[in-house]
């Protein structure tokens, strides 16, 4: 097994930093409060993974919508929670076929809410629950939506911005942070259940069984049917015999994530895309939040080693962005906890970009 998960803390269900190597930025070494038990009967990956999902709370504090017009012709949903312009303020991204609403991001918008602190959720394009105008979607190296996030904010409020994403979205945001580097108006970032390395998470969606295969098949039926809509309103745009063909990850990035954004195939892809291998060029304090037992990200994809600004905590057990702990009748959520920590711990620190 890597060498990364050799460092994991005995005990079972802790969790470690990985080793952090250099002098670049700012170096961050953050402890979490408690160590991550995941709550009794949730012991698995799937159960902690399907029980997040379907039992987390979607509850919001009062969110403002904005629909954001662009120069290309497309438009953003965003749903904002206002806040002093001095106070720290974040912006969320979510995973795959989410959405501001997912609970996950309501997690983050709750604590951020009782810390009188603003933030953003976005919804990449199509995810807001009206299809996008343009013959594009959204994908996991698409960084331009969030960095105009990042810009309006940074507008608007004189405070640390904090960046926080999922999955999908955590590897879109260490993407900006890569290219943006020492430019980034982020004060710090935090991310969750990443998949590092699209290709090997993609192959290991698509060669899953049981219930990986069940994951693989709910995140195609909506790809495809968005896929197929679009390509009936461009027509000649998409092979529509190839997206009913697609039943694979793999597959349906070559046929429409690729070609709609590019790309030369779904390979060349995931080559630009994956943030896994260009982790030292980030340049803010960032948090990345990792189960070695995760289905769709595998710790065999997870960084062999990162240097700080960056650190990597991985547990034992919390599969895909799921990190229940607590009771099933009063279940916590480790990582939205921890990653509030590590932000709040962050928060006195002097914004960047400020106007």
């Amino acid at each position: 097994m890597r060498a990364l998960l050799a460092e994991k803390c005995r005990g079972g269900a802790g969790a470690c930093p990985s080793r952090a190597n250099g002098g670049r930025g700012t170096r961050v070494h953050f402890e979490p409060t408690e160590r991550f038990r995941p709550a009794p009967g949730l012991r698995s990956p799937h159960a902690q993974t399907i029980f997040a999902s379907f039992f987390r709370s979607d509850r919001s504090p009062a969110l403002r919508r904005e629909r954001w017009e662009l120069e290309d012709g497309d438009f953003l949903d965003v749903d904002l929670l206002d806040a002093p312009a001095d106070a720290p303020h974040v912006l969320v991204l979510h995973g795959l076929e989410g959405s501001s609403r997912a609970g996950y991001v309501a997690a983050i918008l709750r604590g951020a809410h009782a810390r009188g602190w603003g933030a953003a959720a976005l919804n990449f394009r199509s995810c807001s629950g009206e299809p996008n105008r343009l013959p594009r979607f959204y994908h996991s190296g698409e960084i331009g939506d969030a960095a105009l996030a990042l810009l309006r904010l940074r507008e608007r409020c004189s405070g640390p911005l904090f960046g926080v994403g999922f999955s999908l979205g955590g590897n879109v945001l260490l993407r900006l942070l890569e290219e943006q580097g020492d430019a980034s108006p982020l004060a710090a970032a935090g991310v969750v259940s990443v998949p590092f390395d699209l290709a090997g998470c993609a192959d290991a969606m698509d060669r899953g069984r049981g219930l990986v295969a069940v994951y693989r098949r709910v995140f195609l039926r909506s790809l495809r049917g968005k896929a197929l809509h679009k390509a009936r309103c461009f027509p000649g745009l998409l092979a529509e015999d190839d997206i009913r063909g697609a039943d694979g990850i793999e597959a349906f990035d070559d046929a429409v994530t690729a070609p709609l954004h590019g790309f030369a195939d779904a390979r060349s892809y995931y080559r630009a895309a994956s943030s896994g291998s260009k982790l030292e060029t980030i340049r803010r304090p960032t948090l990345c939040i990792s189960a070695a037992d995760d289905p769709l990200s595998p710790a065999v994809f997870l960084p062999r080693e990162v240097a700080s600004p960056v650190q990597l905590l991985v547990t034992d057990h919390g599969g895909h962005v799921g990190f229940v702990g607590g009771t099933l009748l009063r279940p916590r959520f480790w990582a939205e906890e921890q990653l509030l920590r590590f932000l709040e711990g962050r928060a006195g620190q002097p914004a960047h970009g400020s106007p």
